[in-house]
């Protein structure tokens, strides 16, 4: 049976930056993505931190899925060296976790965790989906926050 998730809210298509080391998952995680419908879906693939810097010469993701399976080391180079770069600082990170019981490498930068256990489509769709609006929302919020300290400026100062 083919689950189709609709993700059709707009039309600028997803770009997912898939990180990992393990091409078996890396392939279950590629058809998991790909039975996402409704909306072009972009991916790029990096297996290590190299890699990760050459993607983003020529990619811009805005959404990272990162797989736990390329160590604690490498996902807390990984996740700085995302929320470093200008052209992805706010991006929404999200980690596949083989258990809960593992401690996360980094959780400064990471906005959600799915076990693989649990990871399908509708699980990979709600992550996109929330990511998406926090990142929607902390935007809408910044922004707030900067016309109003402008007002407010005006009114004390002058």
């Amino acid at each position: 049976m083919e689950t189709k998730i609709d993700l059709s809210r707009t039309a600028e298509p997803l770009n997912v930056l898939l990180i990992g080391n393990n091409p078996i998952d890396m392939s279950k995680t590629l058809e998991k993505i790909n039975q996402l419908k409704g909306r072009k879906i972009i991916t790029e693939i990096a297996f290590d931190i190299r890699s990760v810097a050459e993607r983003l010469n020529s990619f811009t993701p805005n959404f990272v899925l990162i797989d736990d399976n390329i160590g604690r080391a490498e996902i807390a180079l990984a996740v700085e060296t995302l929320n470093k770069s200008k052209k992805t600082k706010d991006i929404p990170i999200t980690v596949l976790k083989n258990s809960n019981y593992q401690e996360s490498a980094q959780t400064s930068g990471v906005l959600d965790y799915i076990l693989k256990q649990n990871f399908s489509p509708e699980s990979l769709y709600n992550a996109i989906r929330n990511s998406l609006r926090i990142k929607r929302a902390q935007a809408y919020l910044y922004a707030a926050y900067r016309k109003r300290k402008g007002q407010f400026s005006r009114l004390a100062f002058g």
